[in-house]
């Protein structure tokens, strides 16, 4: 690496470092606002909800990679380009292959953080903050999570077996005990969505009754259940895909196929992370040409303006391909690199015409 290259990584990381920081405040504000509808319930305090903000923002970040390096590599070409640095550079023969080599030592640097961050960070701290709150908010109810979260609360033991959104869970089996601990009742759901903080709406629901010798069979297409035990620490035995970390993602997606189980919102987190992260390396090389001709005559805001506008329809852009993969049930693989392709692409093509 030359004192240029080093000059360049420098320039760019520290441009990408500001925004990241930036990007980083506003989601923790964010996020701490959203929290504040659960503050007061349970032991659930104004300070808990301060350190669920925090300690969600690694997974944050992960998410936000592509788009903070683009906001941050926009910034710091114009800074290169306002001050003639690239010019001077073109003309002691530094080629644009030569910038764009310099421009990926950047984005290495980048794609190695991002990974770091996502493989050994993001996950425990996101289980973590879970965990305390939902433990915060129903300090009296227990859970275990042997097979599916086991919830008990009071004579209500509730097990779920997967979980399809954050609200909404499977194969939810009800166990209803009489004050001296003996069976009253077995009820199981097909599906059950979280109508509130402390309020099930069961889909076709199927129960045994036991009074006596006798058993009494019930069925319902809907049921309503109250039980103080909420979604969010129903979530604690049954992580969201999109939490989990790579190396995690992988021995899942294998264990479910050869199983003969849906591995489909596994496979699309999967390939999406691995397709959001080397995005990082088109976002780079995507801010590069704005340093050559009449476009590095623009100046900071009108960079900034720009690129976060690219970001935030970059990051529409892999959640929509994320949502109509799973509801259209397409190929993840080839569906997950479409945004960072076409960003690839306009980089290519952006690099080609310049002289």
């Amino acid at each position: 690496m030359t004192q240029l290259d080093r000059y360049i990584t420098r320039t760019l990381l520290s441009s990408v470092a500001l925004v990241m920081a930036a990007l980083l405040m506003l989601g923790m504000l964010f996020v701490f606002i959203g929290e504040q509808g659960s503050v007061g319930i349970g032991h659930y305090s104004m300070l808990d909800a301060l350190l669920y903000a925090a300690m969600s923002m690694p997974q944050f970040a992960v998410e936000s990679f592509p788009a903070a390096a683009l906001i941050g590599a926009l910034l710091g070409v114009g800074i290169l380009a306002r001050s003639n640095e690239i010019t001077v550079m073109r003309a002691s023969g530094m080629s644009k292959l030569r910038l764009c080599l310099s421009v990926l030592i950047s984005s290495t640097v980048l794609i190695a953080a991002a990974v770091l961050i996502g493989e050994f960070l993001a996950q425990p701290l996101a289980q973590l903050a879970d965990a305390q709150k939902a433990l915060a908010k129903y300090s009296n109810a227990s859970y275990g999570s042997a097979s599916g979260a086991w919830v008990r609360d009071g004579d209500t033991i509730l097990n779920a077996q997967a979980r399809s959104s954050p609200g909404e869970f499977g194969g939810m089996q009800i166990f209803e005990l009489s004050p001296d601990n003996a069976l009253v009742a077995v009820g199981r759901a097909e599906r059950a969505t979280a109508t509130g903080p402390q309020s099930w709406q069961l889909r076709d629901y199927t129960e045994s009754r036991f009074t006596g010798d006798n058993v009494t069979s019930l069925h319902a297409p809907e049921r309503n259940l109250r039980t103080t035990a909420g979604a969010d620490f129903l979530q604690l035995a049954i992580t969201d895909p999109g939490e989990l970390a790579l190396r995690t993602l992988y021995p899942a997606i294998r264990y479910l196929r050869s199983n003969h189980l849906d591995a489909k919102p596994y496979e699309i987190v999967f390939w999406s992370r691995i397709a959001s992260t080397l995005g990082i390396f088109a976002a780079m090389l995507f801010a590069l040409p704005f340093g050559f001709g009449s476009l590095r005559s623009a100046s900071l805001s009108a960079r900034t303006t720009f690129g976060v506008a690219l970001g935030v329809i970059y990051i529409f852009m892999q959640r929509m391909v994320e949502s109509g993969t799973q509801v259209f049930q397409l190929d993840p693989v080839i569906l997950s690199g479409v945004p960072t392709g076409l960003l690839a692409l306009a980089a290519a093509i952006m690099l080609w015409r310049v002289r």
